[in-house]
């Protein structure tokens, strides 16, 4: 089973930050999931939202603010919003970074920065706009994909399938036997996000996923633990 520890550690530690990434590879997580968009100045920096109200002491949007700008803000406990750059070099070697390309434009730089960080073998690139993961295989055919689903029409895994990418990412409580079935049949990867209860995170491991991802990765690794699929 994959464990997949969610925006760094989110509940654990100020999300999207080195020292979410730091928590969950002391835990001893396989991937970390994360989020990457570009400042105004063409910067990659990890946010998951469009603005930095949620996560930070600031205001505004990422798009709109230049690196210098989002550099200053305090994301807790004294974090700064890193960059893409700074996260690779954390993770390279250590454990798989999920990316998951937010805003238009992101896809180039992104695969341009995983590949000047010699990480192409250690990423998986996701979105919920699976033609940003298309254009990323498209610069560099080695990259994994996996794309995320929000909503599942009928056809999900042939979809999937189709746009040539690796795995699906979806909605843990979209999640059935069928589906499973029916993706690895196809030749697909199917991970499941983010689940906090321990009910869902052995439902998930009763159904063959092939990956789960949560804020709480302690939990998950104990409840794998205890299930003996560690």
């Amino acid at each position: 089973m994959i464990i997949t520890s969610h925006r760094g550690a989110g509940s654990l530690e100020p999300e999207n930050t080195l020292r979410a990434m730091q928590r969950a590879i002391a835990l001893g997580v396989d991937q970390i999931e994360t989020d990457a968009q570009l400042t105004r100045d063409g910067y990659l920096v990890l946010m998951h939202d469009p603005t930095v109200d949620r996560t930070t002491n600031g205001t505004g949007k990422v798009a709109k603010l230049t690196f210098a700008e989002i550099r200053q803000l305090n994301a807790g406990h004294g974090e700064r919003i890193p960059t893409l750059q700074e996260a690779l070099a954390l993770t390279r070697g250590k454990v798989v970074l999920q990316i998951e390309l937010k805003g238009p434009g992101t896809a180039l730089p992104v695969v341009q920065t995983v590949e000047a960080a010699d990480a192409v073998d250690q990423v998986i690139l996701t979105s919920f706009k699976h033609q940003w993961l298309v254009e990323a295989q498209v610069q560099n055919p080695k990259l994994h994909t996996g794309a995320l689903w929000r909503r599942l029409p009928t056809d999900t895994v042939r979809q999937t399938q189709q746009l040539g990418l690796h795995a699906l990412h979806i909605w843990h409580e979209f999640i059935d036997e069928q589906l499973v079935k029916d993706a690895h049949e196809r030749g697909l990867l199917v991970r499941a996000w983010n689940t906090e209860k321990e009910d869902d995170m052995r439902r998930l491991i009763g159904l063959g996923v092939d990956a789960i991802g949560s804020d709480r990765p302690d939990l998950l690794l104990d409840v794998c633990r205890q299930m003996g699929v560690r």
